[in-house]
This record gives structure tokens, C-alpha cells and sequence, in this order.
């Protein structure tokens, strides 16, 4: 069954990225009916038995996929990006476009390979602690609106480096300067509201 947040999800990704999440949800739910869809890590993951089995993302160019079990599939057709190749997140490298999503025939052994081993019980070896956040930098524009805003500047000041880093990137990533001020002004209402950059994608 579609999770409604997964839905809103696709609704708020780029338009090349619609497509693109639509047909892997697809494929998941073909060769998995039973998946459950949940939005863990503010993107889509999707459950077999509890478990996650894959996840989705959508970024500003490109579209991610990937296995949990991807350590310990098998890798038959080769489709996976590893080591000094992998690009980013996911397995399956850069999709910006349906046409780079392997058919699906290519990914069924991956599938069933992948439910298989969380039937086995089988488990992922991953790091329990998180990687120290590089310190970012704040800059001066962003201080002094959040002096004008006392309860913006309370949420601020009680998150964590990760949802303030998510703040900073956005902003300073606008190349008008109207954009920047129109992006700050809506940061402090977020803030005064005790909500992070990605609010709209957590349950």
C-alpha cells in the first residue's frame, strides 16, 4: 500500500526526479507486494518484514537507489558503483533520467537475493557511531537575523550541527540576493515553529 508520505515526497521532488522515484516504487512493489513504505532519514526506505530492503532519494540533479543488503548481495549483472567509481549515495550511481534504471528483469535476482537474506536473518555490518559534522561556518547575514528572531534563534541554537548545516548550505547556495533574504525570512519562520529544513519529509 503507498504511504501518503512517500507520495508527497515524489510530489515535492524535481520534475525530472518524479518519474524516475515513480518507476523504482514500482519495481519495488513488483518484485516485493508485501513492502511496507516508510520515510526514515528524510527519504524513502521500504520494509520486507521490518526490515529495510531499499531506499530511494531525490537530489537537485540526480536520483539515488540502493540495497541494505548491497554489502552482501551478489552482484550478478554488475550494477553496482563501487569503491573510487561510487558517485554518491545509493548503489545503482547518478540517476537522473528513467532510461539509467536497470530493467527490471536485471534487478529480480537482486531483489530475491535481498529478501532472502533478511528471511536468513542475515545482517549488515555498519558504523554505530556517527562520523564527527565538520564545523560550517555561519555567516554574518544569517547571525544577525536570527538576533532579530529570539525564538528562531532558541530552535538554532538547541539543534544539532547537522540541521543547522542544512540551514547554512541553502541559503549561501542562492546566487540572488533576493533569493538569500527570501530563504532567511522563511528559515526564521521555520525556526520560530521548531521545525528543521526538511520538516515536510519527517513523519
Amino acid at each position: 500500500m503507498n504511504n501518503p508520505a512517500v507520495d508527497q515526497y515524489i510530489e515535492k521532488a524535481q520534475p525530472f526526479a518524479q518519474p524516475i522515484l515513480i518507476q523504482l516504487r514500482e519495481i519495488v512493489q513488483h518484485f516485493c507486494p508485501q513492502v511496507e513504505e516508510k520515510i526514515k532519514w528524510q527519504f524513502p526506505c521500504f520494509e520486507y518484514k521490518g526490515k529495510i530492503l531499499c531506499s530511494m532519494a531525490a537530489f537537485k540533479a540526480h536520483c539515488a537507489f540502493g540495497f541494505w543488503q548491497a554489502p552482501l548481495l551478489s552482484d550478478p549483472h554488475q550494477l553496482f558503483e563501487k569503491g573510487r567509481e561510487k558517485k554518491g549515495m545509493g548503489d545503482l550511481g547518478r540517476l537522473n533520467d528513467v532510461a539509467h534504471i536497470p530493467a527490471a528483469e536485471l534487478l529480480r535476482p537482486y531483489f530475491m537475493e535481498a529478501m532472502q537474506l533478511i528471511d536468513d536473518g542475515a545482517k549488515v555490518d555498519r558504523p554505530t557511531k556517527a562520523k564527527p559534522t565538520a564545523q560550517i561556518e555561519v555567516p554574518d547575514y544569517i547571525l544577525a537575523a536570527l538576533k532579530e528572531q529570539p525564538k528562531a534563534q532558541a530552535t538554532w541554537d538547541a539543534f544539532p550541527p547537522s540541521c543547522r548545516k542544512e540551514y547554512i548550505e541553502w541559503i549561501t547556495e542562492a546566487k540572488r540576493e533576493t533569493t538569500r533574504d527570501s530563504r532567511i525570512a522563511t528559515m526564521l519562520e521555520w525556526l520560530i515553529e521548531g521545525k528543521s529544513r526538511h520538516w515536510k519529509y519527517q513523519k
